[in-house]
């Protein structure tokens, strides 16, 4: 009998100086099917620990910390992604053919969105094994339906350029496809470049167009703001440069 993949989603607080209580934003079922793995695959062995430690404290592992089987995706698949098919992740799930589940775990949300995960999920099924996806945070959808903008045509862009130019040029392009299409635009930055991608948005974006930012998502400070440009630009908003934050714009 061969082992299951299963996509373990993470609590979206990575990262942040205040951790949410994991019973708060993670269901009681995902962290029992977590407790009872021993074989993982994630971006960093660090975090994972970590998170399997905050798992141990309502839900024991069923298998001890240290004896844990944990294995990280390659450093290329953390800077060039991994959807594109070019990376080969079958050899890291040689332990489901010995009857073992394993889990896929990113940082933070759900992996294989807006992380990287989506080369082993297709492995499996290339294997021939089953995915489960357990239910948890994904911070593009929170994001999404937090900010009224059309949740049934959204497109993701993970991160703009950082060249003032280039970035700019791209912003107009996405707006002008929003405009046009209705298709809602989402998109992330790096937390403590946050104020500069707003300004950025402030500086490029027609006063008309709707802009959605949602930020420190699940966390106690938390917050999501949706508006046109011009009322943006009238009550100057400040972004806390800590927390990470996802940004929409539409019609």
């Amino acid at each position: 009998m061969t082992g299951k993949l299963y996509l373990v989603p993470a609590p979206l607080d990575f990262g942040c100086s205040e951790q949410a209580p994991l019973e708060e934003v993670m269901p009681p079922g995902t962290l029992a099917v977590a407790a009872r793995l021993d074989h993982w695959i994630c971006e960093s062995a660090k975090s994972t620990r970590a998170y399997l430690k905050r798992i141990h404290q309502l839900h024991p592992l069923a298998v001890p910390l240290q004896e844990q089987q944990i294995t990280e995706l390659p450093r290329q698949v953390h800077k060039k992604g991994d959807h594109d098919g070019s990376f080969d992740a079958r050899p890291l799930l040689a332990a489901a053919s010995g009857g073992h589940d394993i889990g896929l775990v990113s940082e933070a949300g759900m992996p294989a969105i807006a992380d990287p995960g989506s080369s082993v999920v297709r492995a499996a099924h290339d294997l021939g094994l089953e995915v489960a996806a357990l239910v948890g945070p994904a911070s593009l959808l929170l994001a999404l339906v937090s900010s009224g903008l059309n949740g049934q045509s959204f497109a993701f862009h993970g991160y703009l350029p950082q060249d003032d130019a280039e970035r700019a040029l791209r912003i107009r392009q996405l707006e002008s496809l929003a405009l046009k299409t209705g298709q809602t635009q989402i998109f992330i930055e790096t937390p403590y470049r946050n104020s500069a991608l707003l300004a950025a948005l402030l500086g490029s974006l027609q006063d008309s167009t709707r802009l959605a930012v949602s930020w420190g998502l699940t966390l106690p400070q938390g917050c999501s703001r949706s508006a046109a440009i011009r009322q943006w630009k009238n009550e100057n908003t400040l972004l806390q440069n800590r927390l990470p934050a996802v940004f929409a714009f539409g019609r």
